[in-house]
């Protein structure tokens, strides 16, 4: 592709409002525009990354067995019902009525729909197993989005699913898709890190997330260094057999005292935070130590409710009259929720339920005797113990979840009545899996972890072009002409190229190139021409090197086969 022909509108100013580097490089390299919020318009750059994507999806798809077919964006609000999500997805479902009033929702997620279409065409055990998936756009209505692709509300999504006669087969097709993902994120060119994780809204008794590993990720991820057990912090097992350590302290130690500075660092272990949380309709306290952070996802599976937010200051200030910084649970009359790192605590330190007051001396078991229930509630973090083995600690490493895949047994084949005979000629519900990719996602990801301070540096698989091909002196016939041969003769040997013959300044072309990131770039010019030279450098290489003009086609094709075989 020329780019006097192409499409690809470069812009030298970030977004104003974005941060995330792939959303700033994607913005600026022409490859998305924004359209609305959490909406991005794909321009030809972006979608030849989304095709590359999706055809290492759809291949390793395809080899594991699956078939591919096409759902509908609108989904019947009755099918939603059936499952019983309807009610208790959240306020990310954008639901809607037609004009007979007929409710219906845009998908964010298509299990009701596949298991409606599977119900009413299979009939015995001989129809299994089956496994159908799609690529699709989904919509979730978030409440914030953020970070471009990262968090949109719209997106592109491979999701798949399938249906087996027993637990123990749809356990070996779930790994088979674990490793088909496996499989997948390695042909991308991505270091990834597969980790135990929380069903959510999706339900299943077990799940694994995939994270492209990149500072900037959302999540993070702890792993042991002992047992090669790793999660995602709100779903990790923490070895919490240590008790709290504190003096012991006698009831005259108990006081009130003024606060005269916030807590160091060192000194919040002795803390106890008090939150309050609406969980569905009621106003509790969640009391963990000062120096941890809640697990909302093991608090809402504690406490079984089907909302759960934290209390806004301006309710709580309305309510109590209170600053967050005051509440403790000394006398706090709603029900309270503990972790289990403040059990037998002592000495401890919280607010007093008055204006810039704490209590000190504080010792669970004889002055907070309120609290409803105890339980694991926060995240794992650095050095904790691992509560998988018991004998290693774990570190930390940020993440971007790009893929997810769900055990899900009976969660809708049982209330959606979806059956088979079995070989006894028995009625059984057939045992399900869900697998999720979010492939504008992993474009976004991609950058997240391969960028430089001047651009994008694409892994070869999924980039746009292969190389790019910049004519510093477009009007110079000899330079023109070297630059075509070179052009036409790597077409020729079906190598996608990018050739810049803009009547641009070398200057502009150079941070371009930078900017939109293909992993080879070749440079002709009248310098290097006259001693029968081009210049030949990879994006991630600090210096060019200068190539016989005769053998630049051999170097590139011999230079991307290297790169094939390192992604």
């Amino acid at each position: 592709m020329r780019m006097t022909h192409a499409f690809i509108p470069t812009r030298k100013e970030a977004p104003s409002d974005e941060e995330v580097m792939s959303h700033i490089y994607m913005q600026r390299g022409g490859y998305i525009r924004w359209i609305a919020s959490g909406v991005y318009s794909f321009l030809p750059l972006g979608y030849r990354v989304i095709r590359k994507i999706e055809q290492i999806i759809r291949e390793e798809m395809d080899n594991a067995g699956c078939q591919e077919v096409l759902l509908p964006t609108v989904l019947p609000g009755s099918l939603w019902k059936e499952s019983g999500r309807w009610d208790h997805y959240g306020k990310e479902l954008l639901r809607f009525t037609d004009r007979k009033g007929t409710e219906y929702c845009l998908g964010p997620t298509h299990e009701e729909a596949i298991v409606s279409i599977v119900r009413d065409e299979i009939k015995s055990y001989r129809d299994l197993p089956l496994n159908l998936y799609q690529i699709q756009g989904k919509f979730r209505d978030e409440l914030r989005p953020r970070a471009g692709l990262m968090r949109g509300r719209e997106f592109l999504m491979k999701d798949a699913y399938s249906f087996d006669v027993s637990s123990e087969s749809a356990k070996e097709t779930y790994e088979a898709m674990r490793n088909a993902y496996q499989k997948i994120f390695k042909r991308c060119g991505l270091s990834f890190s597969i980790v135990l994780a929380d069903s959510g809204a999706i339900g299943g008794s077990l799940s694994h997330e995939f994270h492209v590993l990149a500072q900037s990720g959302e999540d993070t991820l702890v792993s042991c260094s002992e047992c090669h057990y790793a999660a995602n912090v709100e779903t990790a097992e923490i070895d919490n057999t240590e008790s709290t350590e504190n003096v012991t302290c006698s009831p005259e130690d108990l006081r009130k005292e003024t606060v005269v500075s916030k807590p160091s660092e060192n000194s919040l272990s002795k803390h106890i935070k008090t939150l309050l949380y609406h969980a569905d309709d009621e106003l509790i306290a969640v009391l963990i130590r000062g120096d941890h952070d809640v697990n909302d996802v093991a608090l809402k599976d504690i406490l079984n409710v089907a909302s759960l937010s934290v209390a806004q200051p301006s309710v709580l200030k309305k309510t109590m009259e209170l600053s967050l910084d005051d509440v403790g649970p000394i006398g706090l009359e709603i029900p309270m929720v503990a972790d289990r790192a403040l059990r037998d605590a002592h000495g401890m330190i919280a607010g007093a339920n008055e204006s810039n007051q704490q209590y000190c001396g504080i010792s669970i078991d004889r002055d907070i005797t309120t609290i409803r229930t105890w339980g694991n509630i926060r995240c794992a973090a650095h050095g904790d113990r691992c509560g998988h083995c018991k004998q290693g600690t774990f570190s930390t490493t940020r993440g971007i979840e790009v893929g997810h895949t769900f055990f899900l047994g009976t969660k809708y084949s049982q209330p959606m009545k979806c059956q088979f005979l079995n070989e006894e000629g028995k009625s059984a519900p057939v045992v399900m899996g869900c697998y999720g990719i979010g492939i504008t996602r992993i474009a976004a990801a991609a950058i997240e972890q391969n960028h430089d301070e001047h651009g994008i540096c694409w892994p070869l698989p999924i980039a746009p072009y292969q190389v790019a091909l910049l004519s510093l002196q477009p009007n110079d016939d000899e330079v023109k002409a070297t630059a075509d041969r070179i052009y036409q003769d790597l077409e020729a040997r079906g190598i996608e190229i990018l050739y810049d013959d803009r009547k641009e300044r070398p200057g502009v072309k150079f941070k371009d190139a930078d900017l939109i990131g293909i992993p080879i770039r070749i440079t002709v010019g009248r310098r290097t021409l006259d001693n029968g030279q081009v210049e030949f450098k990879h994006r991630t290489d600090k210096e060019s090197c200068l190539i016989a003009q005769s053998d630049i086609i051999t170097f590139v094709e011999r230079s991307l086969e290297t790169l094939r075989n390192n992604s």
